[in-house]
């Protein structure tokens, strides 16, 4: 069940506020972008850091206020982590163009998420209690 905009969590919605969104999943964004340009091995590294972190953060968000779009894109970036980090130590053959196979997964993968999930479920759920027999 999805609550209605005038009922909103938005004061507790890290997505909502500037700074929170900023630390939570724009720096992170702008790390995954920086460190396509280094070295595989601290690519490998910011990139899995960057992606549990946006993760994790999602999942706290989706605790936090409901906020229907974290609860898929937090998973969703914790797997990508780790693909990223079986792909940089040389687990996961993904071939020559592997780094950018990944990059577009995460770019279009968690937009996609995003759009997909708050246009089907809307933008906060409220948790709902088992009805009693």
């Amino acid at each position: 069940m999805t609550t209605s905009e005038d009922e909103t969590p938005r004061p507790r919605d890290w997505v909502a506020t500037p700074l929170a969104y900023a630390l939570a999943w724009g720096l992170p964004s702008l790390a995954l972008i920086a460190a396509a340009f280094a070295p595989a091995g601290v690519r490998t590294a910011v990139w899995a850091a960057a992606l549990v972190w946006m993760g994790l953060a999602c999942l706290a968000n989706a605790r936090r206020c409901g906020r229907v779009h974290c609860r898929y894109t937090g998973p969703f970036f914790l797997a990508s982590a780790l693909a990223v980090g079986l792909y940089g130590t040389g687990v996961l053959p993904l071939g020559a163009r592997g780094w950018w196979w990944l990059g577009a997964v995460v770019a279009l993968g968690g937009g996609g998420l995003w759009a997909v999930s708050e246009g089907l479920g809307g933008r906060y759920r409220r948790d709902r209690r088992p009805r009693e027999p």
